[in-house]
């Protein structure tokens, strides 16, 4: 039986290496991408929660108690991402809460309900800071028939500091994270090309234009990056999918629009990065003289 040896065609493209190693990179960019959306729906979770508390005294009339709740929202810094932005809460709701969370009446030995009501008014992400907060607890509290004003500070404070290290660490790490990404495509088409030297050359001695020799690698270039975008999609897609059926609360801090954004760039970054890499990696070869092609 003879023996059937095939052999590599020469100048032979190794296309799926290429598309390959762009999903590659692509997708560790995808990965991080849903981190920091995750991560900043968690930011925009934490913050929606945060109210400050507006105590009311115990002798003010339903006119009186309108006339406070048209000024709360009449001000800026109330937030209206979640309908009004304050919610009203009697005294009679207050007491059923304190005695559903600690099991005890305590209206059966003192004889009255000494709690007052209150609005809860969330504020706005961007009044977040301890100087703006303090202001706004102020103001507040010079308003007529208000009783007290309180909000957690150590809370703010905890946010404001959190959200602070972990954007600088994000944004150092998407730094490296890229610069490593271009570096590794631009070497994987450099290396795709360094097969192609001798066909380029070729197509130099016969008289073709610089242009007409790179078009057609530029082109397949683009087609690789935009084939890698769509396959690192898809495998993100399920990805989600398959992470938000296991976790269910996963759903809440995921924002279709920015991944749909995020899906849409990651597409554009392929085919940018490859024909970026293919262009400057074709005029390296182009100049090349015949010696250092060897």
């Amino acid at each position: 039986m003879e023996r059937v040896v095939r052999k590599k065609k020469l100048g032979g493209y190794p296309g799926i290496g290429v598309v390959v190693s762009i999903v590659l990179a692509l997708f560790v960019i995808g990965l991080f991408g849903v981190l920091v959306i995750y991560s900043r729906e968690l930011e925009n979770l934490v913050r929606s929660n945060i109210h400050m508390q507006v105590y009311l005294k115990s002798n003010l009339t339903e006119t009186q108690r309108l006339q406070i709740e048209n000024k709360l929202l009449a001000q800026s810094y109330v937030s209206k991402t979640n309908g009004t932005g304050i919610q009203y809460v009697s005294k009679e709701e207050a007491a059923k809460k304190f005695i559903a969370e600690t099991g005890e009446d305590f209206t059966k030995f003192i004889g009255e309900n000494p709690l007052h009501a209150a609005y809860l008014v969330s504020i706005d992400p961007a009044f977040h800071s301890e100087g703006q907060m303090t202001k706004i607890k102020a103001d507040i509290q010079k308003m007529n028939g208000v009783f007290q004003v309180y909000y957690v500070e150590t809370i703010i404070q905890s946010v404001n500091s959190n959200v602070s290290r972990i954007g600088f660490f994000l944004l150092g790490l998407s730094a490296i994270l890229l610069i490593t990404v271009v570096l590794l495509i631009n070497n994987t088409l450099r290396l795709a090309l360094f097969s192609q030297r001798f066909l380029i050359r070729s197509m130099q001695l016969v008289g073709a234009q610089r242009w007409f020799i790179q078009r057609p690698f530029l082109l397949r270039a683009a087609g690789y990056g935009l084939l890698a975008g769509l396959i690192t999609c898809l495998m993100l897609w399920q990805l989600s999918d398959y992470a938000q059926r296991k976790i269910t609360d996963l759903s809440l801090l995921h924002n279709q629009r920015q991944f749909l954004m995020l899906l849409g760039a990651l597409v554009v970054t392929g085919v940018v990065v490859a024909v970026t890499g293919t262009f400057f990696s074709m005029r390296k070869y182009l100049r090349m003289s015949l010696d250092q092609l060897y």
